[in-house]
C-alpha cells in the first residue's frame, strides 16, 4: 500500500474492485465505513454482488479479466473532459516527456507497441525510449502538446476506449459505466481525494500487472498519489504478505528489493553497476544510486566480515541469465522430473496452485519432500489422494509439525507496511519455524565441514549468531531479537566524521537508518528498507504510542512503518510548488519556511520553488526512487507495454477481442505440455468462472477445515450461480453439481442467487459462476486422512477449485490467471 488502513478514513470516493473487503478484510472495512460517515462515496466493482456491493453507494457489475478495458474507458472519460489535475501531472508526472518519433501503439500496429517480435513472443523496446537532448536530460513539453508526449499519447491511446465498446467487452451498462467514472473522477480537484482497493482480483491475471498500472495511472492523472486519503492499496491476503515478499519471498530479488544477480552479473563491481540507475535530470535525487551500499551491506549481515565483499559476493547463488525460477515454472519444472527434493513450508500447493492437478502430479516426481505445517494436508499426503495409487509414487514424504504464528514472538509488516512487534500468546508444542531453519542449517553446515562437500564456503562462513551457542557451536534457540537487529544492521567498524575525524559511530552499534549505510563493508544490514526499525534506542516495531498530532491517522508512535517510519509514500507530491498541501484540510506534510512537518518527508529537501516564485536549486523531485525524479504513466520499463492494453483472459467467452487483434496478452508465458490444455470460445465449457476466498477459511483451508466449528460454518464446496442460469440448467438452490473445466473437474453445492446477473458481452448472453479456493480433499469421508489418530467428525465436501484454473502466467510477475477461465455446470 502506498497508504496505510487507517488512512482509508480520509478518502472522499473509495473504489473497492477485485476484493470484497467487506468479508476479506474486515478492518480494513472498518476504515471505510468511518470515511462514508464523514460523507465518503463507496464504489463496489465486482461480478457478483457482494457484501462490499451492499454497503456501496454505488454497485456496477464487470464480467472478470476485461478490467484494463474498464478502467481504460475511466482514463479517456477523465482526459476528454478535463478532469485531471493539470498542475500534479505537470509536476510530478512524465507527461510533459517526448517519446521517439517512432513509438507506434496497439491502435496502429494490430493490438501490439512497436517492437514485437512474435517468434519470442517478447519485445525490443528500443523505439519505447524519451528523446533527449546533447546532454541526456530528456526532451519536455511543459504545456504537455506536442503530439509526441506522454499525455498526448495517452489520450490518443485510450481515445479507443469508449463507453460502448467498454460495455460491450465488459458486460456493464453504459449508464453504470458513466456514473462511477463521474463519482471517482471527481477527486480530480486538489481538495478531494480518492483511493482504491484491490486485491487478487485485479492480479491473477495475464494482464494482472497492467490492471494495477492502470488503476495507478488514474491516481496520478488525479493526483491522488501521496495525499491523505488516496494512494494505491493492495489489500494483502495474510498478515504478512507484505513482510514476506520485502524479504525476498520471491526468486528474483534479495532482501529489500534488491536483484537476485545472475550469471552476467561476473563479479560485485558489474552487478552494482547493472543494477544502479543513472540519470541525466539535474534535480532528481535518484535514490536508487544508494544501490551499492544496500547490497554492501547484506553481504555482510550474510557472512559478517569473514572475507573481503568481492568474495563475498561469489558466494551468492545466481540465476542463469534469462531463468525463470517462478511458482508456475518449478512446477513445470517438477513435472519434467528436474528436481529431487521439495519442501513445502507453510503452504498447500496442492490446493493453492492453478491448474492444481499438475501440482500434484508434479510432486509425485520428486524423490522427497518436506511438509512443513500444523496440520497434514493435501499437499503432504498427495500419494494417498483422489485417483492416486501409492504404491507407483516415489516421493518420500516427511510432515515437519511447526509452530503457529501466534506461538511466536516476532513482527509481521501488514499491508501498509507498518512493522509490527507480535509477543507469543502461548508456548507451542513443536518447534518454530526459525529453530527448524537452525537445525537445518547446523547439521548442513556440520556435513560441509566434515566431508568437504563441493562449494562449501557459502555455507561455513553464514554468519550465523541469533542465540546462545552450546559447546559445539550450535544454537539451542533462536532469539528473534537478535534476527530484527541484523536485519536493521550494525556498524561492523568505528566510524569517523570525514571533516572532523570524530567519531560518530562506534562499533557494535545498530545503524540508525539506510542513509547511514556504507558500501565500503564497514556496516552491515539484512534489508535496507528495515534499517531504522531496531536500533539503540530499542525495538521500534514494538512501539505503541496512541498520539496523533496530526490530526489525520498517522499514528507515527504506535509500531514502525518501512522507510523510516514513512506512513504515506511520496508524500512531497501532496504539497504544490512552494510546499503548501494540495488539501489543506488534511495534509500530509507541509514546509514551515524551514523544515518539513507531519509525516516523515521523502527527503529533507526544500519545496520546487523559493517564495518568490524563482526555482531552487536545493530542491529534489518528488518521486525519489525513479531515476527521472518523476512518476510513469508511460512505463517503458514492463514487459508488454508502456501502456496498458486490453487483451481477453488465456480462456474467454468470445471469439475475438473487440479492441483489436490480438486476443490474449502477447508476451504471457505459455505452457504446452499435456497437463496445459486450453480452450477457447468452447460449446462445452461456456461459462465465466472466477475464484474467491470465504470469510470462514484460512486460504486453503489447511488451518481452518480441521476445527469443528469452522468446518460446520462452511462445509461444503460450492459454486455461485444466477437464478437465470440455474432455470437455464435445470439446477436447484442446494442440489450437488459437478463444475468441469478442460483440465479438471471438482464436485459442488449450487447456490442459486441473485447475487450474479447474466453479462450482455459483444450482443450475446454471457454467464458467469464463483467457486472459492479453501477446500480440498483430505477432509471429506471419502478420504480421511485421520485428525491425532481419530477419524475426523466434521467432514468437508469438495476438492479444490484450482484444479480447474489454467497454466499461464503474467508477462511481468509470472502471477497465474485464476479468476478468469471457462467452466461448465451440470447436475451430479
Amino acid at each position: 500500500m502506498t497508504n496505510h488502513w487507517i488512512d482509508i478514513r480520509n478518502s472522499d470516493v473509495i473504489m473497492i474492485s477485485g476484493s470484497n473487503a467487506a468479508e476479506n478484510h474486515p478492518i480494513s472495512f472498518k476504515w471505510v465505513m468511518k470515511a462514508k460517515e464523514k460523507g465518503a462515496k463507496l464504489l463496489s466493482l465486482d461480478p457478483r454482488f457482494t457484501r462490499t456491493s451492499s454497503k456501496a453507494d454505488f454497485y456496477a457489475p464487470i464480467r472478470s479479466g476485461s478490467d484494463i478495458a474498464w478502467l481504460g474507458g475511466m482514463i479517456m472519460y477523465i482526459l476528454d473532459n478535463e478532469l485531471y489535475h493539470k498542475d500534479y501531472v505537470r509536476l510530478y508526472t512524465n507527461a510533459p516527456f517526448i517519446v521517439n518519433t517512432d513509438f507506434k501503439m496497439p491502435g496502429e500496429l494490430d493490438g501490439v507497441f512497436s517492437g514485437y517480435d512474435p517468434k519470442k513472443r517478447s519485445y525490443d523496446k528500443k523505439a519505447w525510449a524519451f528523446k533527449t537532448d546533447a546532454s541526456g536530460e530528456v526532451k519536455k513539453d511543459a504545456e504537455m502538446k506536442d503530439p509526441m508526449c506522454v499525455l498526448q499519447l495517452l489520450k490518443k491511446h485510450f481515445s479507443r476506449y469508449t463507453l460502448d465498446k467498454v460495455s460491450a467487452i465488459c458486460g456493464t451498462p453504459v449508464d453504470k459505466l458513466r456514473e462511477v467514472y463521474k463519482i471517482f473522477a471527481s477527486t480530480g480537484k486538489p481538495n478531494r481525494t480518492g483511493t482504491i482497493m484491490y486485491a487478487m482480483g485485479w492480479t491473477q491475471h495475464t494482464v494482472g500487472t497492467q490492471n494495477i498500472r492502470t488503476m495507478a495511472m488514474i491516481q496520478l492523472l488525479l493526483g491522488n498519489i501521496g495525499m491523505a486519503g488516496g494512494g494505491v492499496n493492495a489489500l494483502r491476503g495474510e498478515s504478512n504478505v507484505q513482510g514476506s515478499t520485502d524479504h525476498c519471498l520471491l526468486f528474483h530479488i534479495l532482501p529489500g528489493y534488491l536483484k537476485t544477480p545472475r550469471a552476467k552479473d561476473t563479479n560485485l563491481s558489474t552487478y552494482n553497476k547493472n543494477y544502479t540507475p543513472s540519470t541525466k535530470e539535474p534535480y532528481s535525487a535518484n535514490w536508487w544510486s544508494n544501490y551499492p551500499k544496500y547490497s554492501n551491506s547484506l553481504l555482510r549481515a550474510h557472512f559478517g566480515l569473514s572475507a573481503d565483499l568481492d568474495t563475498q559476493y561469489t558466494w551468492l547463488p545466481k540465476l542463469d541469465d534469462g531463468q525463470n525460477a517462478s511458482w508456475l515454472v518449478l512446477f513445470d519444472e517438477m513435472l519434467k522430473g528436474k528436481f529431487k527434493g521439495f519442501f513445502a513450508w507453510g503452504q498447500n500447493p496442492a490446493c493453492s496452485g492453478a491448474n492444481a492437478g499438475k501440482v500434484r502430479a508434479a510432486l509425485g516426481n520428486l524423490d522427497w519432500m518436506v511438509n512443513v505445517n500444523l496440520f497434514d494436508n493435501e499437499t503432504g499426503s498427495f500419494w494417498r489422494g483422489p485417483g492416486v495409487d501409492p504404491g507407483q509414487i516415489k516421493t518420500e514424504v516427511f510432515l515437519l509439525p511447526c509452530a503457529m504464528s501466534f506461538e511466536k514472538e516476532g513482527s509481521i509488516t501488514n499491508s501498509g507496511r507498518w512493522a509490527q512487534w507480535r509477543y507469543a500468546a502461548v508456548k507451542p508444542p513443536a518447534p518454530t519455524d526459525a529453530d527448524i531453519v537452525n537445525e537445518l542449517q547446523w547439521r548442513v553446515r556440520k556435513l560441509y565441514s566434515e566431508q568437504n562437500g563441493v562449494f562449501p564456503e557459502p555455507i561455513v562462513n553464514l554468519d550465523w549468531n541469533y542465540g546462545p551457542k552450546g559447546p559445539d557451536g550450535k544454537i539451542s534457540h533462536m532469539d528473534t531479537h537478535l534476527i530484527a537487529k541484523e536485519i536493521n544492521g550494525y556498524y561492523l567498524e568505528d566510524i569517523q566524521d570525514p571533516k572532523t575525524g570524530a567519531i560518530i559511530a562506534k562499533k557494535g552499534d545498530l545503524v540508525v537508518s539506510f542513509a547511514a549505510l556504507r558500501d565500503d563493508g564497514k556496516t552491515s544490514s539484512g534489508n535496507w528498507l528495515y534499517c531504522n526499525s531496531y536500533n539503540e534506542g530499542g525495538n521500534n516495531m514494538a512501539r505503541r504510542g496512541r498520539s496523533d498530532p496530526t490530526g489525520t491517522g498517522l499514528y507515527s508512535g504506535w509500531t514502525w512503518c518501512w522507510p523510516v517510519n514513512r506512513r504515506i509514500i511520496y508524500n512531497r507530491a501532496s504539497v504544490d510548488e512552494y510546499g503548501k498541501p494540495w488539501a489543506s484540510h488534511k495534509p500530509v506534510i507541509y514546509w514551515n519556511g524551514s523544515k518539513w512537518i507531519g509525516d516523515v518527508p521523502d527527503g529533507g529537501w526544500p519545496p520546487l520553488r523559493n517564495p518568490d516564485g524563482t526555482w531552487n536549486e536545493k530542491t529534489r523531485l518528488a518521486y525519489i526512487m525513479k531515476p527521472h525524479g518523476v512518476s510513469h504513466i508511460f512505463g517503458p520499463g514492463l514487459a508488454d507495454g508502456p501502456f496498458p492494453e486490453h487483451y481477453e483472459p488465456l480462456e474467454c467467452p468470445i471469439e475475438r477481442n473487440l479492441m483489436n487483434p490480438q486476443r490474449i496478452n502477447p508476451v504471457s508465458k505459455m505452457f504446452t505440455g499435456k497437463m496445459d490444455q486450453f480452450l477457447n470460445c468452447d460449446d462445452r465449457y461456456p461459462l465465466v468462472a472466477t475464484t474467491y476466498r470465504v470469510t470462514e477459511h484460512w486460504q486453503t483451508g489447511v488451518l481452518s477445515r480441521w476445527l469443528p466449528w469452522q468446518a460446520e460454518m462452511m462445509p461444503a464446496n460450492f459454486v455461485e450461480m444466477s437464478v437465470e442460469l440455474a432455470e437455464e440448467k435445470g439446477i436447484t438452490n442446494g442440489q450437488k453439481v459437478v463444475v468441469t473445466s478442460a483440465r479438471n473437474k471438482v464436485d459442488a453445492v449450487a447456490i442459486v442467487t441473485k447475487r450474479f446477473k447474466p453479462f450482455q458481452v459483444a450482443g450475446a448472453t454471457v454467464h458467469q459462476v464463483g467457486l472459492p479456493w479453501s477446500f480440498g480433499w483430505a477432509t471429506t469421508k471419502e478420504h480421511d486422512v485421520m485428525a491425532n489418530g481419530k477419524p475426523y467428525s466434521n467432514h468437508t465436501f469438495g476438492d479444490s477449485s484450482n484444479l480447474l484454473t489454467a497454466s499461464i502466467g503474467d508477462a511481468n510477475t509470472m502471477i497465474p490467471e485464476t479468476k478468469a477461465f471457462m467452466v461448465n455446470v451440470e447436475k451430479k
